[in-house]
């Protein structure tokens, strides 16, 4: 046991343990997209499945019956949340909304993101004891390293919420780049005479190979305008799943052409013009901050390489002169 103690402690095994692990995750991050395949036609699918859940649900509707049409996630995660009744001790308000921006639709989520919000602050803190006083002390006081473990706890509950709103942002960011030339692809089809759920269905198989997300929020929003009993709400679920101004407010440019019969290549057009400006000063903002960013590597990088070219040829000249 103090053999492996020791051996946990090394200083020169957990280097080798941290350049090993750097070592497998340049690998994964280089070898990982030869291995990723088409996303495209897997997230249609789920898209395709949206589809038949709304048709579903509109039959029903129309039937009056009262059956239930979502399935329920079954599994260890499920059993353990339905039985600790998670859902109310951990409720975090606006879960459903924060899941449909990363993306994750049903109840599998909802039972993973509670599961884990329970277990996580659970293994961290246990974790945190074990190694604070077994097996490392870091000549700490007790009170200290058990608020150590305390604020891993702390970390490993809110971990879930912020993987998932890390999750949401990467989607956003995907979505808007892309955005503004489907609004211009939009436009034509609508001046084309395509009716908007065709329109939003040829834009969605086109801009597949530029951002998935987006060609599977678009889908999504026809099935819902062919299966929602208002339309509006479908323009209202795009601009909620997306949480972006630019969407926002192309949705409601579409909800007021179908209130009040205004034309709408003139709507998507004006707002196709605002999605690119808002794009270009994304941009201009970023490429402001670029020197400022810069300025700590070309410091810790460059500086000390280039005074070495510069003094090196010098302090290699004085010392010959004192031979």
């Amino acid at each position: 046991m103090d053999k492996l103690i020791n051996t946990l402690t090394n200083p020169e095994f957990v280097i080798s343990v941290l350049a090993a692990i750097a070592v497998f995750a340049t690998v994964m991050t280089l070898v990982g997209p030869l291995f990723s395949g088409n996303k495209f036609a897997g997230r249609l699918k789920s898209v395709s499945n949206r589809r038949e859940q709304l048709r579903k649900q509109s039959r029903a509707a129309l039937e009056k019956t009262q059956a239930n049409l979502r399935g329920e996630s079954k599994g260890f995660m499920t059993d353990v949340v339905g039985t600790l009744n998670l859902q109310k001790f951990l409720e975090d308000t606006g879960l459903q909304t924060k899941l449909m921006q990363a993306g994750l639709r049903g109840q599998a989520p909802i039972m993973t993101f509670y599961f884990l919000r329970m277990i996580m602050p659970i293994l961290l803190f246990t974790g945190g004891l074990a190694y604070l006083f077994f097996l490392n002390d870091m000549g700490k006081p007790p009170i200290t390293r058990l608020a150590m473990a305390l604020g891993l706890a702390l970390t490993g509950y809110y971990a879930p919420g912020m993987y998932l709103s890390n999750i949401a942002q990467k989607r956003r960011t995907s979505i808007m780049r892309a955005f503004p030339d489907a609004l211009d692809l939009l436009l034509i089809c609508v001046e084309a005479g395509m009716s908007i759920e065709a329109a939003f269905q040829k834009v969605a198989a086109e801009v597949g190979s530029n951002s998935i997300e987006l060609a599977e929020e678009m889908s999504l929003t026809t099935a819902e305008l062919s299966y929602l009993g208002e339309r509006r709400q479908a323009y209202e679920n795009l601009a909620m799943r997306t949480n972006h101004p630019g969407v926002k407010a192309v949705a409601t440019s579409l909800i007021q052409a179908e209130r009040y019969g205004t034309p709408l290549g003139a709507s998507l057009r004006v707002m196709a013009k605002e999605n690119r400006d808002m794009r270009m000063a994304q941009a201009e903002k970023k490429a402001a901050a670029l020197p400022a960013k810069l300025t700590v590597p070309m410091i810790v990088f460059f500086l000390p390489v280039l005074f070495v070219v510069i003094l090196g040829p010098a302090i290699i000249r004085f010392q010959n002169m004192g031979q």
